[in-house]
């Protein structure tokens, strides 16, 4: 008992302590600005002591950067390090089938430093502006031409302010004659469209590409099928993520998100709509018969309506055996007018017609079980049966649903390699957004791999480095925190404490049992010594008994083996009488004359 106050005066006197470093703290926050010259000295000599106790942090980690540089073949590598728009064209063009104000591709791109950037000297593509179309865009070193090596795109994004509608996808911009950068719009035609995407609470990660019909020459948008992956995080937890995009000769596909494939498939199984069409079709000008029956049941024909069936019965009928309430108040309406509503002052007789109160409730129907007349209440009929209708049967000459036959498709063609798509030579993003400041860097496009992996290790890798090594640990968190809130000590103390009192508490919290001198010094009864003694008053009881009932098992064995040699030797001694007097006989006869042998000279 004496360990749980303890534990208590402990707890209490920690938690007091930590509120007063509040206070003390509040206090001297508003008493720095007295007498700061007479206690300067003093301050500066505790602070120089107290550098020598206080423990320094340790420095945080510092990540150095370094722009990017390609390590093998690509078409195009864009880190905006130097700070410039170099090699980029802003777009001057007008949306077609929009209003003037808003149709002009006008909105601002700037080359920043990312908000809160770790990395000093690291540049990206900053779209400034929001509620206006941009579009910019810049050429590739050359084509890309779709052959036997694989398509890598990969660039990055960070939604700065979030993102409440809008995208940050990117466009592969085909190689055409009529290409002219300087009027990209949204009917400029591409190759590929890929990047994420949102708008509301819809999130996207775009993979389409333009694929051309080789019969009539059009192009129709095929889309890959939406990921599996939750991929609300990623707009929302404004950190830079990097999107990739791998596509194959083999005509499989993979996106990526920060190197974790979140989607995967093949252009000519995972596309919507396929790549290629049906080889038959619903033939257009065919024509259901007119007698085709697709009724799978119909009315018994021969069915009749039973005679006692009564198609005008009601559905309710009155309650005979219903009994009119006690204090039924039969003269009093439901509804009285209001005795205290008062005619409006403006109330035009001529305008508005005669005045009346409005109704209210009755109040005495309040007291009484109803109003007005009484009437049964209705209950279900129990011979309603309702309209007859003749039993369904199952359709002889049911001919099942009618489908239009098939003929070969005159549109059909078979294209094995949707991969060889039209040749790109630009890149570029036209953009509409409802957010400002999204950020895009370390562009690159190659058919390698490991280029790509080595140009997001040397930008989106170094990011994330970064981000890491400024993260302070859950320790340095707590503290932290607890500086700028001392009253969050009291709940670090009990966080820690209570489970420890907890712990000892029931480990140590048994009855304690008054020792021997305590109840001498009293005379005060010993329930629990009394019961001992008499636990082992009833095992020496029980001890002796089974001592006692011992000695007499071996007391009875003993005199029963006494009995038992007693009348053993009786037995012998019986015989060796019976023998002797036997003995005896014999030599008496054996020495009368009678019986003595004449003796021969």
């Amino acid at each position: 008992m004496e360990l749980k106050w303890l534990l208590y005066v402990t707890l209490l006197a920690l938690g007091t302590l930590a509120v007063q470093a509040h206070d003390m703290d509040d206090d001297n926050n508003g008493d720095d600005v007295v007498d700061i010259e007479d206690d300067l000295d003093d301050g500066i000599e505790e602070a120089e002591e107290s550098k020598s106790e206080v423990s320094t942090p340790p420095p945080t980690p510092k990540v150095t950067y370094r722009a990017p540089v390609p390590t093998g073949e690509v078409y195009f590598a864009e880190s905006f390090d130097k700070g410039t728009l170099d090699g980029w064209i802003l777009s001057r063009a007008k949306k077609d089938d929009t209003d003037d104000e808003i149709a002009k591709y006008d909105g601002k791109w700037e080359v920043q430093d990312m908000k809160d950037t770790k990395l000093p000297g690291d540049k990206g593509l900053v779209l400034v502006t929001r509620a206006k179309h941009h579009a910019i865009s810049s050429k590739l070193s050359k084509p890309f031409v779709f052959d036997t090596k694989p398509l890598i795109i990969q660039y990055e994004v960070n939604f700065q302010n979030g993102i409440e509608c809008g995208g940050a996808y990117v466009k592969l911009l085909s190689k055409t004659p009529e290409l002219n950068l300087d009027q990209f719009h949204d009917k400029t035609p591409y190759t590929i469209m890929f990047g994420p995407d949102k708008c509301g609470e819809d999130y996207k990660l775009h993979f389409i590409f333009r694929h051309k019909n080789p019969k009539t020459g059009k192009y129709e948008e095929k889309h890959a099928k939406r990921p599996d992956a939750d991929l609300k995080t990623y707009f929302t937890d404004k950190k830079t993520h990097l999107y990739t995009l791998v596509l194959n000769p083999d005509n499989s596909f993979e996106i990526l998100v920060d190197q974790t494939v979140v989607n995967s498939g093949n252009l000519l199984n995972d596309m919507s709509p396929p790549v290629n069409p049906p080889r038959e079709i619903e033939d257009p000008n065919d024509q259901k018969p007119e007698d085709w029956d697709e009724r799978p049941k119909i009315p018994d024909p021969d069915a009749v309506k039973p005679d006692d069936w009564d198609e005008d019965a009601p559905a309710k009928i009155a309650d005979e055996n219903a009994v009119k309430p006690e204090g039924w108040l039969d003269d009093e309406p439901e509804y009285v007018a209001d005795p205290d509503a008062e005619k409006p002052e403006d109330w035009d007789e001529d305008m508005d017609g005669e005045w009346e109160a409005p109704q209210i409730a009755n109040p005495k129907c309040e007291t009484s079980p109803g109003c007005g007349t009484w009437q049964r209440p209705m209950i279900d009929n129990p011979n309603y049966k309702g309209k007859w209708k003749p039993p369904m049967i199952d359709n002889v000459n049911y001919q099942g649903i009618w489908k239009p036959r098939k003929i070969p498709n005159p549109d059909f063609f078979e294209d094995l390699e949707p991969f060889k798509m039209t040749p790109f030579s630009a890149v570029g993003l036209e953009l509409w957004s409802m957010t400002s400041d999204i950020f895009f860097d370390n562009f690159i496009i190659c058919t390698e791999r490991a280029v790509a992996d080595d140009w997001a290790s040397d930008g989106w890798g170094l990011k994330k480095a970064a981000d890491g090594a400024a993260e302070p640990g859950v320790v340095g968190q707590m503290m932290a925190a607890a500086e700028e809130r001392p009253w969050l000590w009291v709940v670090y103390i009990l966080t820690v404490a209570l489970p420890v009192f907890l712990v000892v508490l029931f480990c140590c919290s048994g009855k304690k049992q008054p020792s021997a001198a305590e109840y001498k010094k009293t005379d005060a009864p010993q329930p629990d010594v009394m019961d001992e003694e008499k636990e082992e008053e009833k095992d020496k009881g029980g001890k002796e008994e089974e001592e006692e009932e011992e000695e007499a098992n071996e007391e009875k064995l003993g005199s029963d083996a006494d009995i038992g040699s007693a009348s053993q030797e009786e037995e012998e001694e019986e015989e060796e009488e019976d023998r002797k007097p036997a003995s005896e006989e014999e030599e008496t006869v054996n020495r009368s004359p009678r019986n003595r042998k004449p003796r021969k000279d």
